[in-house]
């Protein structure tokens, strides 16, 4: 199917305004979630129309792989879906939610969540999650569409790499490095690195 046809997961721009409008990274997950996925504020939209329509947000799954102080981290490439986003660098991993992750009666949104991760990246060790918070950026035309909800799998090993191969010159590196080289990244990403500048 083509890229523009898919239909993809948003909540009205509306909805997220009522719980609270922020700019950059929000770590009250547990007050925005339960609105913001709450099945009543739901509809899939074809993503030719939802990505040149800021009245509806895209809701996107976006995971951080990090172990023992190191950050996984690649470059999108010229194939990549969004291509606003391409030859920018990227610490998360993740896509939109399409019908299909319903489909087996359990929550969609974790499907999907699972669904990008293994489509994307070799995941080959164990981890522990927790949901980090939600982004948003309204400076970007991209960013006025999508809203970002992170989720940090802390891996037992450095042992992660890419399976799409539009995810280029990917591997893991010291977090502090990555925070240097910050404005080489997509602004979701810098909002996350300066969180984690902020709480080391």
């Amino acid at each position: 199917m083509n890229k523009d046809d898919e239909l993809v997961l948003t909540v009205p721009t509306s909805i997220f305004h009522q719980a609270g409008l922020f700019q950059g990274l929000e770590p009250r997950a547990d007050h925005y979630l339960p609105i913001l996925l709450d099945p009543r504020h739901l509809s899939f939209l074809p993503r030719s129309l939802a990505e040149n329509d800021p009245s509806h947000k895209q809701l996107i799954p976006y995971v951080i792989l990090r172990c023992a102080g190191q950050v996984y981290h690649y470059r999108r490439g010229q194939g990549a879906g969004e291509k606003r986003l391409r030859a920018l660098r990227s610490i998360g991993v993740g896509g939109h939610i399409n019908p299909l992750d319903g489909e087996t009666g359990s929550n969609p949104y974790r499907q999907a969540l699972l669904r990008e991760l293994e489509e994307e990246i070799f995941l080959e060790t164990t981890y522990e999650e927790r949901c980090l918070g939600l982004i948003n950026d309204d400076s970007t035309p991209v960013g006025q569409v999508h809203l970002g909800i992170v989720h940090v799998f802390e891996l037992a090993e450095p042992k992660a790499r890419r399976r799409e191969a539009d995810l280029t010159q990917d591997g893991f590196a010291p977090l502090a490095e990555l925070i240097r080289n910050k404005q080489e990244f997509e602004t979701w990403s810098q909002f996350v690195l300066d969180h984690f500048a902020n709480v080391q």
